[in-house]
């Protein structure tokens, strides 16, 4: 699978990353079988995971055991404080039977006055620097789902790498990533994406065929190419994939055979997403 190199730093990681929700309720062996498909025979080397996905740090940990020396791991925390950050981390470096992580991560900033938490005294940020300074995690990162956030923290703190929603019908419905790809780029920030394949909100009363998105993805393998390449062809390094193992394979299958959209082929796509509803809030600008 293609390898992209992560913003400033030398790693190089697939274009497609392994959604930790991917194992979430899984048996472990399922769990165990799925892992090893995605780094043997998929070649997956990026996996993404964070407590608030159920059990998916205890799946993970013992199904990435045998491999964790060659993949890059990436956690999270929804803490925004100092102390609850550092108690977060060490929980889930136990739940995932490592001794570091090679990125953690602020998980879903949202709002203003969170950045003000995560950056201020007694915030977040000062346990993850610590955690750098020991060796416990090798860069630094967040995600977000508002674009004020994201900016905002990108002008605080020298973060290696951003996760935001670079999505399709978010992107051209609603405006919504490209200020925040402009900053990464002008920073050097390593963006990474999530709601690659992610389509719309769910409708009242709709049947849901994938029981652990809260969202509606794309919904068939052409649609997911279409998505998938959207977002490859911006200048990002890898895409997490959905929460189900099925949606992951279509996006390691149009990994297999990516190439970026042509300019007919993106004005295809704007207008395949015209009127749907975006997942996200409207950009101001």
């Amino acid at each position: 699978m293609e390898k992209r190199q992560l913003g400033k730093t030398s790693e190089m990681l697939t274009i497609v990353g392994f959604g930790g929700i991917v194992v979430m309720n899984e048996e472990p062996a399922s769990a165990s079988r799925l892992v090893a498909k995605a780094v043997e025979e998929r070649g997956i080397n990026y996996f993404d995971v964070a407590p608030s996905y159920g059990n998916a740090e205890e799946r993970l940990g013992p199904a990435l055991e045998p491999y964790r020396n060659s993949v890059f791991l990436a956690c999270k925390t929804e803490m925004r404080d100092a102390d609850a950050a550092w108690s977060a981390l060490h929980q889930s470096l136990k739940h995932l039977r490592t001794d570091h992580f090679d990125l953690y991560q602020l998980h879903a900033v949202t709002t203003l006055e969170e950045v003000e938490q995560i950056t201020g005294p007694g915030g977040a940020l000062e346990a993850f620097v610590k955690a750098r300074d020991q060796g416990l995690t090798r860069y630094l990162g967040f995600s977000a789902h508002s674009e004020e956030a994201a900016l905002a923290l990108m002008d605080r703190f020298e973060f290696d790498s951003i996760l935001f929603p670079f999505n399709w019908v978010a992107w051209n419905q609603g405006n919504f990533g490209p200020r925040v790809l402009e900053k990464a780029q002008e920073k050097q920030v390593g963006a990474l994406a999530l709601k690659a394949l992610a389509k719309r909100p769910w409708s009242e009363g709709e049947e849901q065929r994938w029981d652990k998105c809260w969202y509606a993805p794309v919904g068939d393998f052409d649609e997911a190419t279409l998505g998938f390449r959207f977002t490859l062809s911006l200048p990002i390094t890898a895409a997490v994939s959905p929460s189900h193992a099925e949606l992951l394979w279509w996006a390691c299958d149009a990994a297999d055979d990516f190439r970026p959209l042509s300019e007919d082929e993106m004005a295809e796509v704007a207008a395949r997403s015209h009127g749907i509803t975006p997942l996200f809030p409207l950009s101001e600008e």
